[in-house]
């Protein structure tokens, strides 16, 4: 299949993505839930929205409009090791694989295990010859390039389990925010989707903010007051509760709001209902401290954008085709496999 014509089959794929009734989305998100508590309804349809974003046709002709061997590209077997802490997170390196031209064995995450597979049956519909370019398998084997993403753990046992392969490994990142005093309360909100959506278990998650030195939370946990309706969630309230315990039992100084815990902390990974939070005294300063932290900084928002290399406030769980998870491009990986 032509380029070209690849792209005409993901428009369409999206096209029938966006048209899915809520009969079929609702039987989709029962089935999911069966495997992860944290898959709730509106996690699940949010996914399934930014996905639909991403097979537009302006969109995929101008990510691939970069890379010039893309049809010239050798056919390889692609092996991808998905995630499965937010629904669907893989999906970006399906498509990489699947618009290179390459044959992929995709291992799922034991957490998500039915989103992919289920919207694929409806690109194989439209193009029954991509029925033999995606496997989902059990193992990983008779391949010639991989693709993983897990903990900075798992990250370790890739890298030697994959080392005779071109690979890229992917390893724990996290997502931060500068504030700088000037945010209003419309502009805080925007600031908790970035926090709260997907409970915060995304690497777009922001679990890190970075304050000016005397800087007064109250309009921020305020402003925030009207996500809390997250704490109904029982396994986000367990974590809550547990964080909470061990602030006060450690003595450690912090704010709460009642489902949200900041906390003055250095660190760039933050526990699930915390927010570690940093003075800095200019952006100057603030830029080295950054400069120190990169390797765990997926991406960083701020008021319209005002600070260097970040997005807007409520951005962060939709980036573009070409906004590279830890800034490896993919597509250039895949398309110059030999």
């Amino acid at each position: 299949m032509k380029l070209r014509e690849k792209i005409d089959v993901l428009v369409e794929w999206g096209k029938v993505i966006r048209a899915m009734d809520s009969h079929e989305l609702n039987e989709l998100c029962l089935e999911s839930k069966r495997h992860n508590a944290w898959f709730t309804d509106n996690n699940i349809l949010l996914a399934i929205r930014n996905l639909g974003l991403f097979l537009d046709r302006d969109k995929l002709q101008s990510w691939i409009a970069a890379y010039d061997t893309l049809e010239k590209t050798a056919q390889k077997k692609v092996g991808l090791v998905m995630a499965g802490n937010i629904p669907m997170v893989g999906f970006h390196d399906f498509l990489s694989v699947i618009i290179s031209n390459h044959q992929l064995k995709a291992k799922l995450s034991d957490q998500d295990p039915i989103l992919i597979p289920y919207l694929t049956e409806k690109l194989i519909a439209l193009a029954p010859e991509l029925s033999d370019k995606i496997d989902f398998v059990h193992h990983l084997k008779d391949i010639d390039a991989v693709i993983a993403t897990g903990s900075d753990n798992t990250a370790r046992y890739f890298n030697y389990y994959f080392s005779k392969y071109p690979h890229i490994i992917r390893k724990n990142r996290s997502s931060c925010a500068v504030l700088n005093g000037k945010e209003s309360i419309g502009e805080f909100h925007a600031l908790g989707n970035d926090i709260f959506q997907y409970y915060g278990l995304g690497c777009r998650n922001i679990s890190k903010i970075y304050v000016p030195i005397g800087y007064e939370f109250g309009p921020m946990l305020d402003a925030l007051e009207s996500f809390n309706s997250i704490a109904q969630h029982h396994k986000y309230q367990n974590n809550y509760d547990y964080n909470k315990s061990l602030l006060l039992i450690n003595g450690t100084s912090h704010l709460d709001n009642g489902f949200l815990l900041l906390s003055e902390n250095v660190q760039m990974v933050s526990p699930i209902s915390v927010i570690y939070y940093e003075y800095y005294k200019d952006e100057n300063a603030l830029l080295k401290k950054m400069e120190g932290a990169k390797q765990k900084i997926q991406c960083i928002t701020s008021l319209k954008a005002w600070f260097p290399e970040s997005i807007d406030f409520g951005e962060s769980q939709s980036p573009e085709l070409w906004d590279y998870a830890d800034k490896v491009d993919t597509l250039q990986f895949l398309s110059t496999l030999e």
